[in-house]
């Protein structure tokens, strides 16, 4: 594929806005346009991409490669349809849908029609998570956290569905097994939703996770941590930092001692990096990291998580 990739944006709100201009800047890549329910905001963000401003899904299915969906969470089985069915390139913003039912109907579009799909689970691009996953070998424990403050953007979903499936899918990319349990609390505090839950995922091979997700605390933590054979690592999200302890052998010493290191990772824009992998998958037909599968699954262990706490 020589010529330039067309792609369009589904939804420009606050981080389709992000899509459209990134694409807008992209090497060898052409915003074609961009579509909104609210005319008034597409036709701003249009003007600040330089696309146009699009209305119909159908007609913009024939004109485009492949397009972002960053549309509210339950309508992106109708917003992505048009565009799998005719076997484009389609990236839908995490979660990959609002129920497994519209979930499985994404993924079977997409196999059915031979369309290339990524979900955005956009950590999985953090530069300090790549660094991590180089370093990890076969995790018996990990603890992650995803904590901060109380936001109007995004209260229609529950804080499992806007911030624990981050983690979540981080942690399936790193435990080579079968979930066996879940447990899970958590409350609303200040939305009908969620606000805030803890989870604990068992595997198979013995490997646990225990996972805290929270809108509604006053300090902003975004950590995970890695505990296996011999030492552990552990992420800072904000600090791009991996802290490293291992057991290390000193001669003539009578036990072994802990060795410490921190490994300063050089930052990158995760949203960025993946729009680029999408683009070069889409081009190249490579398999996207985050899959439609991928996708699934961590969608399927969130309800699951949310159906344990039960609200």
């Amino acid at each position: 594929m020589s010529q330039k990739l067309r792609v369009a944006v589904i939804g420009v709100g606050y981080l389709g806005r992000f899509h459209a201009l990134i694409y807008s800047r992209m090497s060898g890549v052409e915003l074609i346009g961009v579509v909104d329910a609210d005319r008034t905001r597409a036709q701003a963000v249009a003007a600040e991409a330089g696309c146009a401003v699009c209305d119909s899904l159908a007609e913009l299915a024939e004109r485009v490669d492949a397009v972002s969906v960053v549309v509210p969470t339950t309508t992106h089985l109708d917003a992505a349809e048009p565009f799998l069915r005719r076997g484009l390139g389609v990236l839908i913003e995490k979660p990959i849908a609002a129920t497994r039912a519209d979930g499985e109907t994404i993924v079977r579009l997409a196999r059915d029609h031979d369309a290339l799909l990524q979900i955005g689970h956009v950590e999985r691009f953090n530069a300090g998570v790549m660094a991590l996953a180089e370093r990890i070998g076969a995790p018996r424990y990990i603890e992650a956290q995803r904590m901060g403050g109380f936001t109007e953007r995004a209260t229609d979903v529950d804080v499992v569905s806007d911030l624990m499936i981050h983690d979540i899918d981080i942690i399936l990319s790193l435990i080579d097994a079968e979930i066996s349990s879940i447990s899970a609390v958590g409350a609303a505090v200040l939305t009908p939703h969620v606000d805030i839950a803890s989870a604990r995922l068992e595997f198979a091979n013995g490997a646990v996770a225990n996972v805290v997700a929270s809108r509604v605390s006053e300090k902003q933590t975004r950590r995970i941590r890695v505990f296996q054979s011999g030492g552990y690592l552990s992420l800072d999200f904000i600090g791009q930092t991996i802290d490293r302890a291992w057991l290390r052998e000193t001669p003539g010493a009578e036990r072994p001692e802990i060795a410490r290191e921190r490994l300063q990772v050089e930052p990158v824009k995760p949203l960025d990096q993946e729009l680029a992998a999408f683009v070069a998958s889409v081009r190249t037909g490579a398999a996207p990291l985050v899959n439609g599968a991928i996708g699934l699954k961590a969608l399927e262990v969130a309800l699951e998580v949310r159906a344990r706490i039960g609200h």
